[in-house]
Formats: structure tokens, C-alpha cells, sequence
């Protein structure tokens, strides 16, 4: 059988060839060294299992104001025998967008955290404060009201900023080489999974006996009970992890090429941060990444409100629509997926056209039903679903866009990059949700919203056009900024997350 050569010439990992190599090895049944086959489902399984569910309940907690505060404020569109808050669109704005004042800080040294003291307990700790937080949310807002709520999201966002990080670094000691793709996808959908299933709940049990509230408390203790499961069956790595299979351990420890010990000694040990400030393609990268944030994150926080006030839709039938484009994109992007492993499996597009022209499907085609989302009426309350529909579903695209373009321009330094780009793009979550503040002073006026969609759709044109034309693939050389023997592909070519 033909293997592929994955080194550079300078010794560095071909990514392109890695691709082709993973297909090859993945069409072949995998085995331990010892020649015993290592079990269908395995303890790298259940961590991703588990990582999912911690993704979805994460995100969970992250969105459920977005529904929540339109039955704070509205006493009549669900249970009225719950405490009602004037709060004006600019005070909502502002709590939607406070979660993120704290997540970017916390961006950066998260990744050296868990390295240091290991994944799972960064992970857990993240979860469980966020979970505690999020139960006592409707008795801060009794005791301090916005003021008090908006401190506490701050702190949320604060304590989520360890997730992915943490999840990162968890998958990289529990994937091997040839699985990284197929479990880091499951591990991540989980974000979507979890705002789908918080959009779509969130308006029955605020209209339920329990009224808004409940919100925070069904999310906040499910989160609660996770980080119980996860202390008992989470690890960091399979050294961790007692009950595992010694072939299993084997096969994880012999595809990542070395223990744990030996990656610590084997990591690079100069970080060329500027080189990283005065690349053109990863200052395209970062600025696609924060044109996508606005987008993303404006219809995220802003649907529910948008649908209440200028659709006329009842809470119910709003949460539950409001969770219909992102159920859309969770499917969207396994068909994306399948669609880009068939074009690079026939060798129709090269790595660069293939990167650009689903990075322009996840970006043109939502700025197009953005546009037309903004001159629909009240009455095409359908018409303005299916576009909602497409506008975030398609996004799903840029998974297979910019959000793994970190990779191609450094397999040893992606982790760090991503973390830059995510800081960066977050402070755009901060932004967005603070302009529909100012520009909605009147949340039934359509042409107010208009503006905001044309907005995002701008974000979208101009983030896509720099990728483009700018963009790149290639192994950067401030790659190699390391010493030599630390050049091994597999050792130094890092699994990039996805949803951030």
C-alpha cells in the first residue's frame, strides 16, 4: 500500500497529505501494536461523550437569557405571576452582551492552565461555577436587579472562558492522529446541539407553572449534575484513566507518537508572537473570524427579540423557531463535512479553492437572505423563517473555512492561534449586541432592524472578500520556530475546535 508523505521539505507537517494519509489509515481496521483489536466503543469514546454533553450544556447556560429575558420583560407573554423588570432595549442589550466581557479574558492563559494542572479540572471547574451562577440568576435579579444580573453573567463568562481551551487540550491527548477529525467533530457539536435544545425548551417552561425561572433552574442544575458525572468518569489522558484497556492505551499513546512526558519535553519553546502580528494571512484569518463573530452572535442574542416584536410570535412558537436555524446548521454541518471529505477524496479542488469556497458559502449566502430578511413584512412571518433558516444553517460551511485555516498556516502553533483569533473575534460578541442597543430604540420599528441585518450582512461581505484574496494554506515559516526534533508531524500538529 502507498503511504502519502506528510513532511515538508523543511521537515514540518504537510497538511494536505496528512488528510490524504488519514483517509488511508481510516479505511484500514485499527488494531493495538500487539496485534489485539482495541473494542468499537472505547474509554475515547466516552470522553467525547462526555465532552458533548459538557459543550451542550455549556452553551446551554450561554443562550438561555436570550429567551429568558423576553418573558422577564413581558409579563403577558408567559406566566404573569412571576416578577416583571422594565428593562429598556439598551439595559437588554447590555446583559446579552456582558457574558462576553468576561469570556475574552480569559481566552489567552486558559490554554497554559490546563496544560498545567490538566483539561478536565479546567473543564470542571468552568461547568460547575457556570451552572452554580446561572441557579442563582433569578435571585439576583430579585435582590440587584440588571445591575446585579449583569455582574453575574460577567462572572459566567469568566468561568466559560476555560471551555474550549480545556476541551482542546483534552482532545489532543485522547485522539489518535487518525480520529481526530471524526471525534472532534461529535465532541463540538454539541455546542449547537445544546442552543438548539435551550431555544427550543426555554418557551415552555417559562410559560409552565414554574414560569422563567425555571430557566435557570432546569439548565443550571443539569449543569450541576454533568459536573458530578464527569468528576467520577472524566480524564485528562489515558494515563489518567485506570479502567482502560492496556491495547486501547496503547493504540492512543503509539498514534500521538510519544507519553505525555515526552510531548512536555518535545513542545516548542519560543512562541514567534511577532511574527504571528505581522503575518498578512493570519491577520486576514483574524479578521474573518471577527466579521463572522459579528454576524453570528448578533442573530444569536438578538432572534427571540426580533421575532416577538416584529413577527408578533408568542414565546412558545419563539423559542422553538428561534432553535429551528440552529438545528439547521448542526445538520448542515456533517453535510458539509461529507460533501468537502468526497471533493478532497476525488482530488477535485485544491486545499486553498476548497477553503475559500466553503468559507464563501458560510459567508455570501447568509449576507444574501440577511438583505432580503430585512424587507420582509410581519405578514411572511414563514418567508422570514426559512430565511433566518438558511442565514444561520449555512453557516455551518466555515467549519471547513476559516475555522480551521489556523492549522494550515501552522500545525504547531494552531492552538495558540486559535486562542488569539477567538479573543479577538469575542470582543465583536461584546460589540454586536450593544449596537442593536443604540440603533433598535424602538424594537417594533422594522426599518431599525433592517439597519442591523444590513449591518451583519455588510460584516459578512467584507470578512469573506480579505479570505479570499488574501487568505492562505500554506505552512507559514515562523512555523518552524522551535528546535528541530520538535518537528515531528504528528507530535506538533494540533486538533483546532471549531465553535467558539
Amino acid at each position: 500500500m502507498k503511504i502519502p508523505n506528510i513532511l515538508n521539505k523543511n521537515g514540518s507537517m504537510n497538511v494536505n497529505s496528512a488528510v490524504a494519509a488519514k483517509d488511508t489509515t481510516t479505511a484500514m481496521e485499527v488494531t493495538s501494536t500487539s496485534g489485539k483489536k482495541c473494542s468499537v466503543f472505547g474509554i475515547r469514546h466516552l470522553q467525547c461523550f462526555l465532552l458533548f454533553c459538557g459543550l451542550s450544556v455549556a452553551y446551554a447556560l450561554r443562550v438561555n437569557l436570550s429567551v429568558a429575558i423576553v418573558a422577564m420583560t413581558d409579563k403577558n407573554a408567559t406566566n404573569p405571576d412571576f416578577d416583571e423588570y422594565d428593562w429598556s432595549e439598551k439595559t437588554k442589550s447590555l446583559l446579552l452582551s456582558s457574558f462576553f466581557w468576561g469570556y475574552v479574558v480569559t481566552q489567552v492563559p486558559a490554554g497554559q492552565l490546563a496544560r498545567k494542572f490538566g483539561g478536565k479540572i479546567m473543564l470542571l471547574s468552568g461547568v460547575f461555577i457556570c451552572s452554580l451562577l446561572t441557579v442563582l440568576t433569578p435571585i439576583c435579579a430579585r435582590l440587584g436587579d440588571w445591575q446585579l444580573v449583569c455582574a453575574l453573567r460577567v462572572m459566567m463568562g469568566l468561568s466559560q472562558g476555560f471551555l474550549f481551551p480545556s476541551t482542546h487540550t483534552i482532545l489532543s491527548k485522547w485522539a489518535p492522529v487518525e480520529e481526530r477529525g471524526t471525534l472532534g467533530t461529535y465532541s463540538y457539536s454539541g455546542t449547537q446541539f445544546g442552543t438548539v435544545v435551550m431555544l427550543a425548551t426555554s418557551g415552555v417552561m417559562a410559560s409552565s407553572v414554574m414560569g422563567w425561572p425555571s430557566i435557570f433552574y432546569i439548565s443550571g442544575g443539569v449543569g450541576l449534575v454533568w459536573s458530578v458525572v464527569f468528576f467520577i468518569w472524566g480524564a485528562s489522558s489515558p494515563s489518567e484513566y485506570r479502567n482502560i484497556s492496556p491495547e486501547e492505551k496503547k493504540l492512543i499513546e503509539t498514534s500521538l507518537g510519544s507519553s505525555s512526558e515526552d510531548e512536555t519535553t518535545k513542545a516548542p519553546t519560543r512562541t514567534p508572537w511577532v511574527k504571528f502580528f505581522t503575518s498578512v494571512p493570519f491577520l486576514v484569518l483574524t479578521l474573518t473570524h471577527c466579521t463572522h463573530n459579528w454576524g453570528f452572535w448578533t442573530l444569536l442574542t438578538e432572534i427571540p427579540s426580533y421575532m416577538k416584536n416584529i413577527l408578533g410570535m408568542d414565546i412558545k412558537s419563539n423559542a422553538l423557531l428561534s432553535a429551528l436555524p440552529y438545528a439547521a446548521m448542526f445538520l448542515m454541518s456533517f453535510v458539509f463535512s461529507a460533501l468537502q471529505s468526497q471533493l478532497s477524496k476525488r482530488e477535485c479542488i485544491p486545499l486553498s479553492v476548497s477553503r475559500k469556497l466553503f468559507n464563501s458559502i458560510g459567508h455570501w449566502i447568509p449576507m444574501i437572505t440577511l438583505v432580503c430578511l430585512g424587507y420582509v413584512s410581519a405578514n411572511d412571518t414563514n418567508l422570514a423563517i426559512i430565511l433566518l433558516t438558511i442565514t444561520v444553517g449555512i453557516n455551518g460551511a466555515t467549519y471547513l473555512g476559516f475555522q480551521v485555516n489556523h492549522i494550515d498556516l501552522s500545525p504547531n502553533f494552531a492552538g495558540i492561534l486559535m486562542g488569539i483569533t477567538n479573543c479577538a473575534a469575542n470582543i465583536m460578541s461584546i460589540i454586536a449586541p450593544l449596537i442593536v442597543g443604540f440603533i433598535v430604540t424602538d424594537e417594533k420599528n422594522p426599518e431599525q432592524w433592517r439597519i442591523i441585518f444590513f449591518i451583519a450582512a455588510g460584516f459578512y461581505f467584507i470578512g469573506n472578500l480579505l479570505f479570499v484574496l488574501f487568505g492562505k494554506v500554506e505552512v507559514q515559516s515562523w512555523n518552524d520556530a522551535q528546535p528541530k526534533h520538535s518537528t515531528n508531524g504528528k507530535r506538533n500538529s494540533t486538533f483546532v475546535e471549531s465553535q467558539h
